[in-house]
């Protein structure tokens, strides 16, 4: 025997029956205390060198354990720990062991023991004779065989050749791998772990791969039997424990109709018929349950019907349903600071939507002042039965939110914070959340349920959301309601939700599976859409809309600084003292990057600054490794990393933003503005909801008195050119364009064609908001006044040379504050638009101008009497006679 100089070792127990063998592996379960001792065993300057141990395997008797002399010298592979799911209450780390050397322990061990000396034991004998190798393959062959997997397994297979080939010198070595894959019995295990002579180490597995090969198919059917009946009598016992250790007792059960089962139920028999017992006396919903109940008991186990059955109740008691125990509780929103904890919470989740908040916070007084009133009469009338003054039954307080909950529509474009709103809505009236997206959608039983006649039917989307929050008043989104799928041969989805959304019906909601009324009145219901164009008219009567638009700039700045920005530290690994970004920097961002009515872009532009300065102070640190202790519970550690951070450079200025995000998306070009003939600036909403500046541009050549447009027109747009243009012609005597009112100015004095065109030909363009823009741009063109470059208009005119009121006001004067553009011209019966959404900062720097009719506008572009008009008295006509 060949034996080292004993070495010290930490030891290491190995649990029983566990046994390790050189190049083999090891994984199992260890304490808090074991992990501690073994993390300090890590070298923290050399954090890759594992740690050699002593795993010692462990004797286990009727009376007590002890340490083996003989073990295994292993590395530690791994030692982490478990998730909360799946660990031991003592045990909470899992270690892995791989086996080096076989070794002696020197002297008898004791479990306290935390170190031994041991003897590494080399292997003896390497030359096997022949004999001796091939009855060690044929016993390996044949166990291999029987346990029926080397035809099947494609590793197996590669063992078993690898096993016909095994030279001697190799033979130890796979012995020691094949006997540590299989089971066995320790006390064999062990046999073969202190056998240091390879022929008798081989002989031992030999007699062990036969006596493994020995055991019969019955033998095993048998085991497997035993095991499932254990199993099922500690199913049982922990059942009868369950129900001596419940707080009511065995005896306190009350009779049910549900009694005339037969014994021996399951435990999921039992919590349906507990399910079906919640739900009250005499409602739909017990009576359907008690008929499906009744009906599952007379059909046989392996039926599939049963199954089906079994289904349906599962579903139908895991619907929160009304019960009994609702009727004496207090509503829990009468607290006096809830509409106060209500505004904070809207206020912490969101910056600015002030009128959404309004809204909310009138909803949530609502809910407050209902169920404190009801909660009052309640106490008021127990008070009086208890005196006595009058005998009467209490009132019952069934449904504590006994407001019907609104349908809240939030229109707006990406990235407004339309579904963060409901979730802040429902933390504000401590309800659960669940959204549904509707986008895509396309069958109507999605929402309704498919019946029951259908394979792998279930209920709708509706009915698992009430499952899923487990209470009859949740808040559930309605996520890109205006994405539905068209009406087809499925049906249509968006009438599927007529009944769901309306408030007067949907107490008595009919889900197909189901098929009994569940009421939804309680749910609070808050849909979600990008656009209004594509909902059916009947939907959107049932909705309260409320519309989000797009943020300012300031707005963005604010909510970068406030949620966007900590984000991203936290998703980076970085604190905010690592990074700070100066206000001209993040106003690039907002302005030349983003240019979206949301934050998302946003969001990601100021990850992509972070990752950044991420990178930079990664190689900051490695290059300065030498200056700084990395054991952070060190003291010196921090004040090493503090020094690095004063030195490290942190500010993010404005000129660093072009390097890190490439160059703008959109350049400050727009600003650098002409003036010129026939060139008018109008006010535009682009399709991510965000407002601009376009030019609208005419030119005009010898031709024959025709107009072209061109600029990827659509319809709308189109006619409001026709607009412009006839009301020029039938103004042209009056601008002093002709010299009879009944010429026309495109062929007199001489015949010319004009070109009227909206830059960025490849975005289409449509919208009934450029007529007076379109009539400013051809009177410029053919009168020669020229309009400044610092006023842009928007607003649609009629025949009569009316201006009407167009949308998107808000955003649109926010694109011309970011152009700075000095003067805006909008129709006067947007004033109130102006009013309500438009900050009193941007209109102070604005001057805004309402304007009725288009010769209001003309004055206000041109300038006062800058154009030559006519008067209507001072006209001759000539008489026909």
């Amino acid at each position: 025997m060949s034996i080292t100089k004993p070495i010290v070792l930490p030891l290491l127990q190995l649990p029983h029956p566990f046994v390790l063998f050189p190049s083999a592996r090891v994984t199992f379960s260890v304490s808090q205390g074991v992990a501690e001792s073994i993390f300090r065993l890590i070298d923290p300057q050399n954090s890759t060198a594992s740690p050699l141990v002593a795993a010692v395997p462990t004797t286990h008797t009727s009376n007590n354990s002890k340490l083996c002399q003989h073990g295994s010298a292993a590395r530690i592979s791994r030692l982490v720990k478990q998730p909360l799911h799946s660990r031991t209450f003592n045990q909470p780390y899992v270690i892995s062991l791989v086996g080096e050397t076989r070794i002696r322990l020197t002297s008898p061990p004791t479990p306290n023991q935390s170190s031994v000396e041991a003897e590494i034991l080399e292997d003896l004998d390497l030359d096997v004779d022949q004999d001796t190798l091939n009855g060690f393959k044929r016993a390996a062959l044949a166990l291999l065989d029987k346990l029926g997997v080397a035809p099947k397994r494609v590793a197996y297979s590669k063992l078993a050749q690898l096993i016909e080939e095994l030279p001697g010198e190799r033979a130890g070595w796979m012995c020691d791998v094949l006997v540590a894959s299989i089971r066995g019995e320790f006390d064999d295990k062990m046999a073969l772990l202190t056998a240091v002579s390879v022929p008798e180490r081989l002989q031992l597995a030999t007699t062990f791969f036969l006596k493994l090969s020995s055991l019969s198919q019955d033998e095993m059917g048998n085991k497997q039997q035993r095991e499932a009946y254990l199993r099922q009598q500690l199913y049982l016992i922990q059942k009868e424990l369950a129900t001596l250790n419940s707080p009511t007792g065995p005896e306190s059960t009350p009779a049910s109709d549900l009694d005339d089962e037969e014994g021996g139920e399951e435990d999921e028999l039992a919590q349906l018929k507990q399910g079906i017992e919640r739900m009250r006396k005499g409602s739909d919903e017990r009576k359907m349950a008690i008929r499906e109940w009744r009906r599952m008991k007379r059909i046989p186990t392996g039926s599939a019907e049963n199954g089906v059955v079994r289904g349906y109740l599962e579903w139908l008691t895991s619907i929160p349903w009304p019960t009994e125990a609702q009727s004496s509780v207090a509503p829990k929103r009468t607290d006096k600071s809830f509409l106060t904890d209500a505004r904070a919470q809207l206020d912490a989740d969101h910056f600015g939507l002030e009128k959404v908040k309004k809204r909310l916070i009138e909803y949530l007084a609502v809910v407050r002042l209902r169920e404190l009133g009801l909660y009052e009469q309640w106490e008021r009338e127990k008070d009086i039965q208890a005196v006595g003054e009058e005998k009467k039954p209490l009132p019952v307080v069934k449904k504590p939110t006994k407001v019907k909950g609104p349908i809240l529509l939030f229109v707006g474009p990406p990235g407004t914070g339309k579904t963060s709103l409901g979730q802040s809505i429902a933390k504000a009236l401590n309800r659960p959340f669940h959204r549904i997206s509707l986008g895509g959608v396309r069958d109507e039983a999605e929402i309704r349920g498919h019946r029951r006649t259908y394979v792998a039917s279930g209920p709708g989307l509706i009915v698992q959301a009430l499952r899923k929050t487990g209470t009859i008043d949740p808040v559930i989104l309605l996520d890109e309601i205006d994405k539905l799928g068209l009406s087809n041969f499925h049906g249509d989805p968006g009438a599927a939700l007529l009944e769901v959304l309306d408030p007067e019906q949907n107490h008595s909601f009919n889900d197909h599976y189901l098929n009994v009324p569940i009421d939804l009145s309680q749910v609070l219901f808050i849909c979600t859409a990008n656009s209004l164009e594509t909902m059916s008219a009947p939907l959107m009567d049932r909705c309260e809309v409320v519309q989000l638009s797009g943020y300012t700039y300031d707005e963005k700045t604010h909510i970068a600084r406030r949620f966007l920005l900590p984000k991203q530290l936290a998703m980076n690994g970085l604190d905010p003292d690592h990074i700070e970004i100066t206000e001209d920097a993040m106003k690039s961002i907002a302005t030349m990057y983003t240019r979206e009515a949301g934050v998302r872009n946003l969001d990601r532009s100021i990850g992509a600054v972070v990752r950044t300065k991420a990178v930079e102070w990664a190689e900051w640190l490695d290059s300065h490794s030498g200056e700084v202790d990395h054991d952070k519970d060190s003291e010196n550690f921090a004040g090493s990393n503090t020094v690095l951070l004063n030195e490290f450079n942190k500010v993010v200025e404005a000129r660093d933003i072009e390097p890190i995000l490439g160059h703008p998306r959109w350049d400050p070009d727009e600003r650098d503005r002409d003036e010129r003939r026939g060139l008018v600036y109008g006010l535009v909403v682009s399709g991510d909801g965000e407002g601009g500046v376009m030019p609208v541009e005419t030119m005009s050549g010898p031709g024959s008195g025709h107009i072209k447009l061109t600029g990827s027109l659509g319809e709308v747009i189109k006619e409001s050119a026709d607009l412009a243009l006839t009301w020029v012609k039938t103004h042209a005597y009056e601008l002093c364009l002709t010299h009879n009112r009944n010429f026309d100015p495109l062929k007199n004095p001489h015949p010319v064609d004009i070109h009227l065109h909206l830059p960025s030909g490849a975005v289409k363009k449509d919208g009934p908001s450029a007529g007076v823009a379109m009539t400013c741009a051809l009177v410029s063109l053919l009168t020669g006044h020229v309009i400044s470059s610092d006023t842009a208009m928007t607003g649609e005119i009629t025949l009569r040379g009316r201006v009407t009121p167009v949308g998107g006001i808000k955003e649109k004067v926010m694109g011309a504050h970011r152009a700075q553009i000095k003067r805006v011209i909008l129709p006067y019966a947007n004033k109130k638009d102006v009013d309500a959404d438009v900050s009193k900062e941007i209109k102070e720097q604005i001057d805004i101008v309402f304007v009725k009719t288009i010769k209001e506008a003309m004055e206000a572009a041109f300038g006062h009497n800058k154009l030559a008009w006519r008067s209507n008295s001072a006209l001759l006509h000539e008489s026909r006679l």
